[in-house]
């Protein structure tokens, strides 16, 4: 079995930063993709930002310049450093694996999900 934990968000001020981490933990042989999504109330979950195995990062337009993404692939953790914050940027914020498990099966898994509030 495979868990993510998230941790990171808060209440923040316009203008603010926060930054967001996810640890993946159990049966992990290696990930490939890790992604940050968000679902803000009575919206659609969207992709915030993706990073391969290799550091290649794509972004959301609606984030760039403000958002970045990174992980340290020792301890199979993604992190979402948000700058700049907005009161749209107001979610609940989930991450996401692309696993191959020690059985070398394959499984995409999620985290519990963050909230992250931003006051104007």
């Amino acid at each position: 079995q495979v868990q993510l934990v998230e941790s990171g968000g808060g209440l923040v001020q316009a203008g603010g930063s926060l930054r967001l981490s996810c640890a993946a933990s159990g049966s992990i042989f290696s990930i490939n993709d890790m992604g940050w999504y968000r679902q803000a109330p009575g919206k659609q979950r969207e992709l915030v930002a993706v990073i391969t195995s290799g550091g290649s990062t794509n972004y959301a337009d609606s984030v760039k310049g403000r958002f970045t993404i990174s992980r340290d692939n020792a301890k199979n953790t993604v992190y979402l450093q948000m700058n700049s914050l907005k009161p749209e940027d107001t979610a609940v914020y989930y991450c996401n694996a692309d696993v191959i498990r020690r059985s070398r099966s394959r499984g995409l898994y999620w985290g519990q999900g963050t909230q992250v509030t931003v006051s104007s």
